[in-house]
């Protein structure tokens, strides 16, 4: 078994490669099996509703960026009208943690009931002929039992697209009756998540990636006096800060009122909290972008973000100084 893993996570790498390197070429599509059966037969339906669709996890991403695959293959199996294939998050906590995977046909069930995977390339969401060819790629299947596998990190940007169903998965999951929360009762709870870890070690190395994402503790601590200087509630205020680090590392924020910081909570606990935050402040991270869809309160989020953002007034937009509009922290 180990042996077979280990070829099979050979393959992956150099398929990887390969895509990177021809992606942006004319000829990336000519790699693909999927395309040239599209090629040699043509399609004579425009619909295949009995195949599926699905998107894998990256095994080797955090559970943020695992979320947006697995987000990403529900929303393009709708846009496709085909049905949707589970694949389970690479991590078995974490699957059993969202209970997304809850009343879906799971790829490995299909694989033994005669489903053929085939591999889709990637294609840009609003590029009306790559999304015309994914299309033709899936009719030429017509007459096959399939389920199509997404390419490694197909992007999908606004993904609040499905927002009500992860709502509904997430909190109808059996996994809700084991949650444990340290908020108080009767409380308003305020959690801000400032993304360290990984982000800091990516400034010291000068990691363009990375520092596209920092945000340092003073953008934060303004969002946060921003909310506390306009939300109006009569309940006590708790502020909960999830990250990395000590708490000296965060020193600006320790003039702030029953603060509390989060340093050493495991990902599923910071996730939770985040969740049922009553005011939730995210950063440019996909850790604190996932709970913010499935948080039903406030949220304040950052502009220029890789994704989207709903456009309703329980979302508010920060920009790059801390400063937003007002109208939905008045009640």
């Amino acid at each position: 078994m180990r042996v077979f893993e280990l070829k099979h996570k050979l393959i992956n790498r150099i398929w990887a490669k390969i895509v990177r390197k021809t992606r942006k070429t004319f000829f990336y599509t000519n790699i693909y099996r999927s395309y040239w059966h599209s090629v040699f037969y043509a399609p004579k339906i425009k619909s295949v509703p009995f195949n599926y669709y699905c998107a894998i996890p990256n095994p080797g991403a955090g559970i943020g960026h695992q979320l947006a695959n697995w987000i990403s293959g529900y929303w393009y199996c709708q846009q496709f009208r085909l049905q949707f294939a589970h694949i389970p998050f690479s991590n078995p906590i974490w699957e059993s943690f969202l209970g997304f995977g809850e009343g879906e046909k799971r790829i490995n069930e299909l694989v033994n009931r005669g489903y053929r995977k085939v591999k889709l390339p990637l294609f840009d969401e609003y590029n009306v002929k790559e999304v015309e060819l994914q299309k033709k790629i899936i009719q030429s299947y017509f007459n096959k039992k399939v389920v199509f596998v997404a390419e490694q990190d197909q992007f999908y940007k606004n993904q609040f697209g499905v927002i009500d169903l992860i709502q509904e998965k997430f909190y109808k999951s059996p996994s809700r009756k084991n949650d444990t929360l340290i908020y108080e009762y009767n409380t308003f709870n305020v959690a801000i998540h400032v993304r360290r870890g990984d982000i800091v070690i990516g400034q010291v190395n000068n990691n363009t990636n990375h520092q596209l994402r920092w945000q340092g503790n003073d953008y934060f601590v303004k969002v946060l006096q921003n909310v506390l200087n306009k939300f109006e509630t009569n309940k006590t205020i708790n502020i909960y800060l999830f990250s990395q680090g000590e708490e000296i590392d965060f020193s600006e924020f320790i003039h702030f009122k029953n603060l509390h910081f989060c340093l050493d909570m495991n990902p599923q606990d910071s996730f939770l909290h985040m969740v049922f935050a009553d005011v939730l402040i995210t950063s440019k991270s996909s850790f604190s972008y996932k709970p913010a869809l499935l948080n039903r309160n406030i949220k304040v989020c950052p502009k220029d973000f890789w994704h989207g953002y709903p456009q309703t007034k329980d979302w508010i937009i920060s920009d790059e100084n801390g400063d937003f509009n007002y109208d939905s922290l008045l009640k």
